[in-house]
């Protein structure tokens, strides 16, 4: 594993107390009824459902409208009786983007959005399609895999360096720009889209923005991006996705409102559905712009799209810890795969396959990267590092000086000369 970190006068300081956040062990008391009752939500389905109005989109996809009240999140033990919240006590307000970049910053939308539209109090849902696969992949279908490993076997103290504390994810092959340190209310970004190859069908490649909380054994989380994700989706398109987990991904989590969790308010935004246009090389830079937040009064965490649209959010009871804030913050590019770190390497590509393309912007990247902090003050954090696990296979290039706004590269072929 290879990192680097981007120093600051008060760098030292973060590397002591990111190390004694995540060391920290929370004791199970403390997780109990929460964890209960986030284990028992996940038996939710959305089986009977009546969707008020079913939209053919151009792509394949058949969306289905459903009433707000109706949605799979509310079968979740721990929301029963929870009114839903329509609109975010804090209403983001984004820097304003220089005229200058607006022909940088091409947005994206989705295709069923050209075949119709859902009524207001609906909520739009991808019918699911591959039954096949989500019958034979059993309960844990819509649940990231087991998460993390040691694989220094050392102990972790204030001591440890930072390098090793950042422990490798199991299956996982990461190129990612992070912050700690401090209480964050929230993480933004500007994430170039792509389409990249992903070799078999129990892989996915994702370019997202992270929330995390907790010791690496038992982190909770909540990420946001694109993804494409055969196993969860069915193909190979460039999808939406959101994702959050209470316990590092080994018994709770979910992606999208496959099951009880995600509580979502828009008629207008598709999780699962399919992003366009795709970026394509040396074309137009699509982007997608996303944004996490925890509300100042109910403490949900809401999921923020091209910075007018609230998609919806995690309430509040989901979690212990994250509600609360978070300790870290990321950004980049992850790579799931049992065929990572031994030969033959998978072939799954990170953003668009191609290494850091800073010059001709040619590759995975997130723009206008910002932290919520907990005066709500939205910024570039304090210091950031960067982190990859696999520098032959997939690599990662910070640009910070000399520009007006840092700039975060990312991307890889996966197996390759030097990946073999």
């Amino acid at each position: 594993m290879r990192t680097g970190f981007l120093y600051s006068p008060s760098f030292e300081a973060m590397v002591i107390l990111l190390g004694l956040t995540l060391c920290y062990e929370l004791g199970e008391g403390d997780l109990g009824l929460a964890r209960q009752k986030i284990l028992e939500g996940r038996k939710g389905s959305n089986h009977g459902r009546h969707a008020v109005k079913s939209i053919q989109s151009e792509d394949g996809d058949i969306i289905d409208c459903i009433d707000i009240y109706k949605q799979p999140a509310l079968d979740h033990p721990a929301l029963r009786n929870h009114i839903i919240q329509m609109t975010p006590s804090y209403n983001p307000t984004m820097e304003e983007t220089p005229a200058s970049e607006h022909s940088s910053r091409i947005m994206t939308s989705q295709p069923w959005q050209k075949s119709g539209s859902c009524p207001k109090g609906t909520i739009p849902v991808r019918r699911t399609r591959n039954k096949g696969l989500l019958s034979n992949s059993g309960e844990g279908y819509w649940n990231k895999k087991p998460s993390y490993y040691n694989p220094v076997k050392e102990p972790c103290n204030e001591e440890t360096p930072l390098s090793l504390q950042q422990i490798n994810q199991m299956n996982h092959s990461k190129a990612i720009l992070l912050t700690a340190g401090y209480n964050y209310a929230g993480v933004k970004g500007d994430i170039k889209v792509w389409n990249p190859h992903v070799e078999s069908d129990d892989e996915y490649s994702t370019s997202r923005i992270s929330l995390r909380n907790g010791p690496y054994f038992d982190f909770e989380c909540v990420e946001s991006g694109w993804a494409v994700n055969p196993s969860v989706y069915g193909d190979r398109q460039t999808r939406l996705y959101v994702y959050w987990t209470a316990d590092a991904s080994n018994s709770t989590g979910c992606f999208d409102i496959t099951c009880p969790g995600f509580v979502q308010i828009s008629n207008k935004i598709a999780l699962g559905a399919a992003i366009y246009p795709i970026s394509v090389f040396g074309g137009l830079p699509y982007q997608i712009t996303l944004f996490m937040f925890k509300d100042p009064k109910t403490s949900n965490i809401w999921v923020q799209y091209g910075e007018k649209t609230n998609i919806g959010y995690w309430p509040r009871t989901l979690f212990t810890r994250l509600s609360q804030g978070a300790e870290s913050a990321e950004w980049g590019g992850d790579v799931y795969s049992s065929k990572l770190r031994h030969s033959p390497h998978t072939k799954t590509a990170m953003g668009n396959g191609r290494f850091p393309d800073y010059i001709t912007g040619n590759s995975g990247f997130v723009k206008r990267m910002r932290v919520l902090d907990i005066s709500y003050n939205l910024k570039f954090p304090e210091w950031v590092g960067s982190q990859v696990d696999e520098y032959n296979c997939y690599r990662s290039t910070y640009v910070g000086d000399y520009i007006e706004d840092p700039e975060f590269y990312f991307g890889g072929p996966g197996r390759n000369l030097m990946c073999p």
